[in-house]
């Protein structure tokens, strides 16, 4: 007969023979495993790595998954127990003890529960573990809510939701607290903490009860409803007089004059339904300007007051006031409300001192910083440059004419000093051949 030694030399040397871990582990196996495990009695492989000891509770993890995040996660027994987190499995769960053989060997007596994800307070210590744990139900898998435990003496019918902490404390069942109504939907504040329960809970209607203002105090809406339901929008839970609303977080904050307004002055219908315009002519529809001038109105007007500080930006028109006709009062050139037709030339607001005689161009020589300030370059602006003793005439020395304007003139010298001409035409028109401009008796011949 062969000794077990050499046998498992035997064994080990037919490493080409995938049954040899098989019949060797059959051969050795010390006992049947527990009933759960029964399925995996042919699979040692499952369990167990060939001269490994120490890898078995990684295989114990790749089945146990939830255990494997209990321990990563350090929650609940396997996290938080020191042997239970850091051990190997098998110290605690020894197999092969036969079928009926109990695996998790825990001393109900000795058991702390602190270290689970349910510690045992008050009452709860005294409760036997069968009161929690059914021997069907997985420990893990135990409810842990009250409601899941205390459902079926639960005497409000699950009308109060599944929250019984809210009211009940561990110490005693029928010892309740008062309820903290800041932690459901509908906080109690102000005057609403001195309501009694059943005026607002019926015959123990504790869900979908309306929230609305409107809902508890339509009697009291001296709006009729035209303002809706959200009463929280002007009114203060604390005192329900005076009612106050932020306008400025509108699509139209009032300031100044509109903060006097009146609500009704404004909304005079279904606040959510009607909507309002936001232009000014929708309210100040009596248009002195008769509409002439647009929709537009705070372009001159604004809301201090509708006659105070009008302004207008000029520049935006076909005629930018410039220098001294920034100062002018609107009137002085605008006759009418209506603002339009209102002439842009010189003249029609100035009266022509050169009496016609060079048109109705003013701009060309004068400036809006002053009327005697007037400019003009002969040389540039004309083909005539003005030289010599020509510099010292006077515009009407050559502009005579009134109407029409007498501004294109000849240019040649004798269109204007015929009169002076000592030689009576005998030589010629073309005075420059002998006369400058520096003066009319100063000769210089050129061929």
């Amino acid at each position: 007969m062969l000794t077990v030694g050499v046998l498992l030399a035997w064994l080990a040397a037919l490493s080409g023979w995938a049954g040899a871990q098989t019949v060797l582990e059959k051969l050795v196996m010390p006992g049947p495993l527990t009933q759960s495990h029964t399925k995996y009695e042919p699979q040692c492989g499952k369990c167990h790595v060939s001269f490994s000891r120490g890898a078995q509770t990684g295989l114990c993890l790749d089945c146990h998954k939830e255990i494997a995040v209990d321990r990563n996660d350090r929650k609940r027994l396997h996290g938080r127990e020191q042997g239970a987190s850091t051990q190997e499995c098998r110290q605690c769960h020894a197999d092969h003890k036969g079928r009926e053989f109990n695996i998790n060997p825990l001393d109900k007596e000795t058991f702390n529960h602190d270290v689970t994800n349910y510690r045992l307070v008050d009452s709860h210590r005294g409760v036997p573990c069968i009161g929690c744990h059914a021997a069907t139900v997985k420990y893990r898998e135990t409810p842990s809510t009250c409601f899941e435990c205390h459902k079926k003496i639960d005497p409000h019918r699950g009308r109060l939701g599944e929250r019984c902490e809210n009211c009940h404390t561990t110490v005693k069942w029928r010892d309740t607290r008062e309820f903290d109504h800041g932690k459901t939907k509908f906080p109690l504040m102000g005057a609403h903490k001195t309501v009694a329960c059943t005026t607002c809970h019926a015959g123990q209607q504790y869900k979908d009860l309306p929230t609305a203002c409107g809902s508890c105090h339509k009697l009291q809406d001296v709006h009729g409803g035209r303002y809706g339901d959200k009463c929280d929008a002007c009114h203060e839970q604390v005192k329900w007089k005076p009612a106050r609303f932020d306008h400025n977080k509108t699509k139209f904050p009032l300031r100044n004059a509109h903060a006097k307004a009146k609500c009704d002055s404004c909304h005079t219908g279904d606040l959510y339904h009607d909507k309002l315009a936001t232009s000014c002519v929708s309210c100040h529809r009596k248009d002195p300007h008769q509409g002439k001038l647009g929709e537009r109105c705070e372009k001159c007007h604004n809301d201090l007051g509708w006659r105070k500080n009008i302004t207008f930006d000029h520049e935006l028109t076909r005629f930018p006031l410039a220098g001294l006709h920034k100062t002018v009062p609107c009137e002085e050139c605008h006759r009418t409300p209506t603002y339009k037709n209102t002439p842009t030339a010189c003249e029609s607001c100035h009266k022509d001192f050169h009496q016609g005689r060079l048109g109705g161009r003013c701009a060309t020589c004068h400036t809006p910083n002053g009327w005697m300030l007037w400019r003009f370059d002969h040389a540039k602006q004309t083909r005539f440059a003005l030289a010599a003793a020509h510099q010292k005439l006077t515009c009407e020395a050559c502009h005579k004419a009134k109407s029409p304007p007498n501004m294109k003139l000849p240019m040649e010298c004798y269109s204007c000093h015929r009169g002076s001409d000592a030689h009576n035409g005998t030589f010629g028109q073309s005075c420059e051949r002998c006369h400058v401009a520096t003066s009319w008796r100063q000769v210089q011949i050129r061929n």
